[in-house]
């Protein structure tokens, strides 16, 4: 009977392993990204506590949503995007790392029902998007 049973949980967890095997592992950013964006969105940071839309449009890629160019991310983009509560959020928040599909590092700070999203490009970190949290 013993022998019975031993067989029985060997079995199931035969049949477990694949499953565990297969689990997404969490992605961990190598100290030298952590290090370069720590300084991207610090003086991303600097910019907002400034409320300087000029430096943020120069840390944002464009085009960005409906903004094509510099000027129309000013007059249009940064002023709906980055309201006194976001920029307040963005100070504080803890930006999270995760790779997606395209196997591209992204930085991610929560602030309400968004999400900000920053991506590291040929040239460096940028603010790239903003998407809803669901």
């Amino acid at each position: 009977m013993k022998l019975l049973s031993t067989v029985v949980f060997v079995t199931a967890l035969a049949q477990l392993a694949p499953a565990f095997a297969q689990a997404p592992k969490k992605a961990v950013a190598s100290p030298a990204l952590q290090q370069e964006f720590n300084g991207f969105i610090a003086k991303f940071r600097v910019a907002l506590k400034a409320n300087d839309s000029a430096a943020v449009a120069g840390m944002t890629r464009l085009p960005f949503e409906d903004s094509r160019d510099v000027a129309h991310f000013r007059a249009k983009a940064y002023p709906a995007t980055f309201t006194s509560k976001n920029r307040t959020c963005l100070q504080r928040g803890k930006a999270v790392y995760d790779r997606d599909q395209l196997n591209n590092d992204n930085y991610f700070i929560f602030c309400g029902e968004q999400i900000f999203v920053f991506t590291k490009t040929p040239s460096g970190f940028l603010f790239t998007e903003v998407g809803m949290n669901d």
